[in-house]
């Protein structure tokens, strides 16, 4: 029973040469002649009342929003020195000797000198 069936060594499908790089280069130059020619040939629309208010509308909610990360980045710069401050004060009070201040942790005084 195996001796009847038969194998087939191709499936239908024959092997594509692979394409000279000029003829592609030159099919895809034709693509973007006619494409530049039919963008062209389209009459164009003014753009849309909803359009220009929508996009207004974008710019004002990008600028407040660029106005708010930066107020936010200030009261974050500013929230960091008061707590490097108060850190700085406590460690005085507690050692009371400028030895003690230059002891500081290397993060600390960096952060302290950053402000």
């Amino acid at each position: 029973m195996s001796a009847l069936v038969r194998r087939r060594s191709s499936y239908g499908y024959s092997k594509l040469h692979k394409e000279d790089p000029e003829e592609v280069m030159h099919r895809r130059a034709q693509f973007l002649i006619y494409k530049a020619l039919q963008q062209a040939d389209s009459p164009r629309r003014r753009p849309s009342f909803l359009r220009i208010r929508l996009r207004r509308l974008k710019i004002k909610i990008g600028k407040k929003l660029k106005k708010l990360r930066k107020g936010m980045l200030l009261s974050i710069s500013a929230a960091r020195a008061r707590v490097c401050e108060q850190v700085t004060s406590q460690w005085k009070s507690l050692f009371g000797n400028e030895e003690a201040i230059a002891s500081l942790p290397p993060m600390i005084m960096a952060l302290n000198a950053s402000n």
